[in-house]
């Protein structure tokens, strides 16, 4: 089995993020090679086969260009699977990629299952499993669903081209308008889920965070519904943390909010819910009610 991973750079550096694609094979049990638009100092730190296309004559976002030069991967290749990650790059070449192969494409993967995939579903509230047909497939991948990995060795770099133009012109990358609350530098983040009830409970959350000298982070159905600025969300929409401590409170744990804080030091999670899946990464899940919990330990740590 082999797998085709389609790396990211931005601005010339290689994305760590795209070692992802790494942890996906490993799990798929598949042999890895990988393309990358770059430069050849910027290559992945990985042993196998990289495919190199310069970043200058192809330029870091040109779809069009970018599917031939995957196509023409594939060509000598012949993999069971062409793999992106489901960020705004992938989005944009993964299905040109599977209309040009006329394969089967399967969005934003969550896991492998038995005889297939998992992704989620009903506005990420459910997951589905798919299995495809057909070879080779395309995929995108959720990030952080998969652990990143570097496999040990030196990349065996091969150049690779592809003929014609691209129909869009690339003028550059426009900055996130800058957030209200920067919780990527803050040591501790105490975050609000759909669990504490109501938005008047955020004081509850904002308490504990002054008492720990941390910072209050929410997941994304607690900004939806209003009950605290966007500044604050938590997740692949939101702001990726690694703060020593990181307390979950009401929070489920959809992929998209582990995603971005699992990488926390120390994770402390409450919820009613013993079998929630913020269980899976949590070093210690709290089963009570928050806001009986979260008021008491307060008061006990502000003594």
């Amino acid at each position: 089995m082999k797998a085709l991973l389609i790396a990211e750079c931005r601005d010339g550096k290689f994305l760590d993020y795209s070692y992802e694609l790494f942890g996906f094979a490993a799990q798929l049990g598949a042999e890895a090679t990988m393309l990358l638009v770059g430069k050849e100092g910027e290559l992945p730190e990985c042993g196998g086969t990289v495919y190199l296309a310069d970043a200058g004559r192809y330029g870091e976002q040109n779809p069009d260009l970018h599917k031939r030069l995957v196509l023409a991967a594939v060509e000598r290749e012949r993999p069971d699977y062409v793999v992106l990650m489901h960020s705004s790059y992938g989005w944009d070449l993964a299905p040109r990629v599977a209309a040009g192969l006329k394969v089967a494409q399967l969005s934003e993967v969550v896991s492998v299952a038995d005889d297939g995939f998992e992704l989620p579903c009903c506005s990420q509230k459910m997951r589905r499993k798919a299995k495809p047909v057909g070879s080779p497939v395309v995929l995108t991948l959720q990030l952080g669903a998969f652990p990143a990995v570097k496999p040990a060795g030196a990349p065996a770099l091969q150049r690779i081209d592809a003929e014609g133009e691209g129909k869009l012109e690339f003028l550059g990358y426009e900055p996130p308008p800058p957030k209200g609350v920067d919780l990527g530098r803050a040591e501790v983040i105490v975050s609000a889920g759909r669990g504490i009830g109501k938005k008047e409970n955020i004081e509850a959350i904002a308490a504990l965070a002054r008492t720990l000298g941390g910072e209050v982070g929410a997941s994304r159905p607690v900004v939806d519904s209003g009950w605290i600025e966007a500044g604050h969300q938590v997740g692949t929409t939101g702001q990726t943390v690694s703060p020593k401590l990181y307390v979950a409170c009401g929070i489920s744990g959809a992929i998209q909010h582990l995603a971005g804080m699992k990488k926390s030091g120390f994770i402390v999670a409450v919820n009613k819910d013993k079998e929630a899946p913020i269980g899976e990464v949590a070093d210690v899940l709290v089963v009570a009610d928050v806001m009986q919990f979260v008021p008491a330990l307060t008061a006990k740590l502000a003594k």
